[in-house]
């Protein structure tokens, strides 16, 4: 059963639609959705719901993706208008002044109403039940990270006798998904409020997601394509020759972004390669216990072959006055800033740019991504090669 696991990243998220279009290019006309299942997170969930409500006409779920992002405007996501922003600007510094007492504290950075409007107006969420229902589909789900249980509930839909489960701090919950689930996936933490589902208050699922692919894997994966937001070319370590200069807030927020959206990803990965090791080290007739129970999991995984950074700095000026103000007020204007940047660009200059970028990427692997989703023999991995490098030295290899 082929999955396809799509992690937050904010405006990063043009870049799995490009992907994706490359994809719906490669499949013959009148394709239906070649994912059993679809997992994601944060603005990746935003794509995985669009996919699973159009599960009959994957060409047309994906076009519909395209349009949305490649048209996107910062004011379509969150307010923008110079009184809105003035007015949090205000309350925040009010309520740090006093100590919350006379002004309250705020829920958040930015108001992302216009974006619960956007997809109320958009996305048709029961259409998800008849993908399933009509055998399209196998299940759907988005996480959201809950405040006060501190778990990562993984919300799906799905056909009938799939059931939940229960990790230590991760759970999975069948039932029906809403633009409430949408909305709480997506809340990142500090810029946009939280949203409340059944009592609790939920934000960003990429919070307590520690394991990304386990989603995907309780609801019968065993093969999966992830669509990443980042390169992994690390910057140049500082010398003494050459210090690095202080981390203003900018930096520091951009930094814990990009932590939050993918360090988990890696990390399940290394995991998992770790279990394939075992597994195919044993030969089927001797697996016995709980090895016998386990199943190997394919993996592929697409990345941006550019830095987004530098991508999103080319473009910085797009950005409305006030949030431009905004990020100049916290040093977010400095070339080394453009981390916090390339997450909340939402003007098509950026998304457009992005959805090429992954159209491009997603064609130079085209051989392999057709064979992919189409069920032919793959690699256990197939990723980038610092990826490759990285899980090499598992294997006891030589990266040097």
């Amino acid at each position: 059963m082929t999955a396809l696991v799509l992690p937050g990243g904010g405006a990063r998220g043009a870049f799995q639609v490009g992907v994706l279009k490359a994809l719906a290019e490669l499949l013959p006309k009148g394709s239906v959705i070649p994912f059993a299942v679809v997992s994601g997170t944060s603005a990746g969930a935003i794509n995985a719901i669009v996919l699973a409500s159009k599960a009959r006409r994957f060409k047309v779920a994906v076009a519909e993706l395209v349009r949305v992002w490649a048209n996107f405007r910062c004011h379509q996501v969150y307010r923008t208008d110079n009184l809105t922003m003035l007015k949090s600007s205000l309350r925040w510094l009010g309520a740090i002044v006093t100590g919350g007492v006379l002004v309250g504290m705020p829920k958040s950075l930015l108001d992302n109403a216009p974006l619960r409007a956007l997809l109320s107006r958009n996305v048709r969420f029961p259409r998800i039940q008849e993908g399933i229902d009509d055998g399209f589909l196998e299940a759907v789900t988005i996480t959201a990270a809950g405040y006060a249980s501190a778990r990562s509930t993984s919300f799906f839909q799905a056909a009938a006798g799939r059931r939940g489960w229960s990790r230590t701090r991760r759970v999975g919950v069948c039932g029906d998904l809403n633009l409430d689930h949408l909305m709480a996936s997506i809340a990142v933490p500090m810029i946009f409020a939280p949203v409340q589902i059944n009592g609790e208050y939920f934000g960003d699922g990429a919070m307590r997601q520690a394991t990304p692919l386990s989603p995907a894997i309780h609801l019968g994966a065993d093969r999966i394509l992830v669509l990443g937001i980042r390169d992994e070319t690390a910057d140049k370590a500082p010398t003494l020759e050459n210090p690095q200069k202080s981390p203003s807030f900018a930096q520091i927020a951009g930094y814990m972004l990009d932590t939050l959206f993918m360090d988990g990803l890696y990390t399940d990965l290394e995991r998992m390669t770790r279990i394939n090791q075992i597994i195919d080290s044993v030969d089927s007739e001797h697996r016995t216990g709980s090895l016998s129970r386990m199943r190997a999991i394919d993996t592929m995984l697409i990345v941006p072959s550019e830095d987004l950074r530098v991508i999103a700095h080319k473009h910085r000026k797009q950005l409305p006055f006030a949030i431009r103000g905004l990020l100049r007020g916290i040093a977010g204007n400095r070339r080394g800033e453009s981390r916090l940047l390339s997450f909340l660009l939402f003007e098509q200059a950026y998304t457009r740019e992005l959805i090429e970028l992954g159209y491009r990427d997603g064609m130079k692997v085209k051989d392999e991504l057709l064979a992919f989703v189409t069920g032919e023999d793959v690699p256990r991995l197939f990723a980038p090669t610092w990826i490759q490098r990285d899980l090499g030295s598992l294997h006891g290899e030589d990266t040097q």
